[in-house]
């Protein structure tokens, strides 16, 4: 069903542009194409009108019998092309249910073969048929007297209403209002089972952030710990390369820097043969004072480096700490366990301050439902007033079709807040004196309730985007006026919609722009249904023989151009 949305202008007008029905029943196959406007179907009880609306409402979701299938080497196969020129539901549906869309037709098709299996398409891409009812109801309504699926359904008795009220803009306003009202709500919700889970977690939490702050965690602190218990660990190997390199530098025996002060020595007797510019005593000297501080660093590294194994006790039993809570809270290093220290007082601070964020949040939810009831409750009004000025003009409409003693009460009672606002819209009828008012879908006969849907369809076609309508013999058991009242209401509402109906009454046929004859033809094995388009002359003995019975004479033929001269 579309949305009141989509209604803010009037649409294109949605076609059945062409009908396929191959191996169904009494039709091998079938490929018609209809037009705008005002479409009549006739023809004799028994030629396979009803076959036709039979294979047509497979496309409306209705369950498939494989006895249908009447070759049983093929597959029965019915197919709808429609004009859906500027559908924006339709396409947004489509497009969201990743169906393929054209912007400028629609085709439903289903498939059943002879074993039964029903396969169901739209624009070749395939779907359930959930999916394919959901499509077709906004292109193709079919109304017979047994069968009127629209009429009943809440969605599109608010549309009516919320269509004549023009409650588009306003409608619009609210949403943006109640979606605003469901995140409020949606906030505080959440806000309100976080701290129902931190209210439980909240001893443990506080459990846990002692231990971390028992700690003391430093930043950078672990891998710093981790160089000093290495060092530790190796100190005998360390202290011993350190001997080796200092004795290496400074030794009596001949340590480098014996040898470089030996080496300045021997060059003080070179002068005779030292160019003066290479300054080599003033290098040497340079080297010697290099080497004699290299390795008093390493005699002062040597001397500070003990052996206390108490420091790598306490090392290691603070880094056997940390390594501890890094697994039990599943974390890699220290550095991590801060960051997760910081996150548990945050919590706490949150939970500490958690009704003061509820209160806001609380306050936030009731600003909202305020100002979407305010819009709710401006829609009703609107609703209402719409809804007493329709029943009065339904009844007005629908009385002259024979239903002279109808009664039509639109109620609009109210409801809980919802995307539609605030109100349950129910259309309330009664076709005779004595009779109680009750829901449209649960009284009246099949072709009282077919009357008062085309006394809706009259109303609201100018108003309201409506899938193309067929009326299944909603004429059956009227005659004179009345007849003539129903062909000039279909006539009229075909301005705004596609209309097609199939009649046996000449004063509804001589209303249609076109006419089409559905009739029987045997071959030498089975008798097949066809339809036909006819033609002006052809229309003009249809209608007479409609008027005359059997025998057409030229009473019935001026009787059935003067119906057709005046449609």
């Amino acid at each position: 069903m579309k949305t009141t949305d989509s209604l803010t202008q009037k649409s294109d007008i949605i076609v059945l542009e062409s009908l396929h029905i191959s191996n169904y029943a009494l039709i091998d196959l079938i490929d018609i194409r209809f037009h705008e406007g005002f479409n009549v179907i006739t023809g004799e009880t028994g030629a396979g009108k009803s076959i036709i609306l039979g294979a047509l409402s497979l496309l409306l979701g209705s369950r498939a019998d494989t006895r249908v299938v009447t070759n049983p080497d093929a597959k029965s196969v019915i197919e709808a092309v429609f004009t859906v020129d500027d559908y924006p539901s339709l396409k947004d549906f489509c497009i969201r249910e990743d169906i393929e869309w054209d912007d400028e037709r629609c085709i439903l098709r289903r498939e059943i073969s002879p074993a039964g299996r029903s396969r169901a398409f739209v624009n070749d891409s395939p779907v359930p048929l959930a999916k394919l009812r959901e499509v077709s109801l906004h292109l193709i309504d079919i109304h017979s007297q047994h069968q009127n699926q629209l009429l009943a359904t809440p969605e599109f008795q608010l549309d009516v209403i919320d269509t004549l009220a023009s409650n588009s803009v306003r409608l619009r306003e609210y949403r943006l209002r109640f979606n605003a009202f469901r995140e409020a709500v949606k906030r505080l919700k959440i806000m309100k089972a976080k701290i129902e889970r931190a209210r439980e977690d909240e001893e443990f939490t506080r459990y846990q952030l002692e231990q971390l702050d028992d700690l003391n965690l430093q930043p950078g602190e672990q891998p710093e710990l981790e160089r000093e218990r290495d060092v530790l660990n190796n100190l005998g190997a360390i202290k011993s390369a350190l001997s080796k390199a200092i004795s290496t530098l400074d030794s009596d025996e001949g340590g480098a820097l014996r040898m470089v002060e030996l080496a300045s020595e021997a060059c003080e007797d070179l002068d005779e043969v030292l160019d003066a510019s290479d300054d080599i005593s003033g290098r040497l000297e340079s080297v010697r004072i290099e080497i004699s501080d290299i390795a008093s660093t390493l005699s002062a590294i040597d001397e500070n480096l003990g052996a206390d194994p108490s420091t790598l006790d306490a090392i290691e039993e603070r880094l056997s700490s940390i390594y501890s809570l890094c697994h039990k809270h599943h974390l890699p290093d220290a550095d991590a366990l801060i960051e997760f220290r910081d996150g548990l007082r945050d919590k706490l601070r949150a939970l500490d301050s958690s009704g003061d964020a509820i209160e806001e949040l609380e306050r936030d939810a009731r600003r909202a439902k305020a100002l979407a009831k305010e819009s709710a409750m401006e829609i009703s009004a609107a609703r209402k007033e719409a809804a007493e000025k329709f029943g009065k003009r339904l009844a007005e409409v629908a009385k002259p079709l024979g239903m002279k003693n109808l009664r039509c009460e639109i109620r609009v009672s109210p409801a809980d807040m919802s995307a539609t606002g605030m109100d349950e819209v129910e259309f309330m009828v009664a076709f005779n004196k004595n009779q109680p008012l009750m829901p449209v879908g649960a009284t009246a006969s099949g072709g009282e309730i077919s009357r008062l849907m085309l006394s809706i369809k009259s109303i609201i076609a100018s108003s309201m985007q409506l899938p193309s309508i067929i009326f299944d013999e909603i004429d059956t058991g009227v005659s004179g006026d009345v007849a003539n009242r129903m062909g000039a209401m279909m006539l009229d509402i075909s301005k705004n919609i596609q209309v097609t109906t199939i009649t046996h009454l000449p004063q509804v046929a001589s209303k249609g722009a076109h006419q089409y004859r559905v009739y029987k033809e045997d071959d030498e094995n089975s008798t097949h249904t066809r339809i036909a388009l006819l033609s002006e002359e052809e229309r003009i003995r249809s209608i007479a023989a409609m008027l005359g019975g059997s025998e057409i004479d030229d009473a019935a033929i001026a009787a059935a151009k003067s119906l057709l001269a005046h449609r």
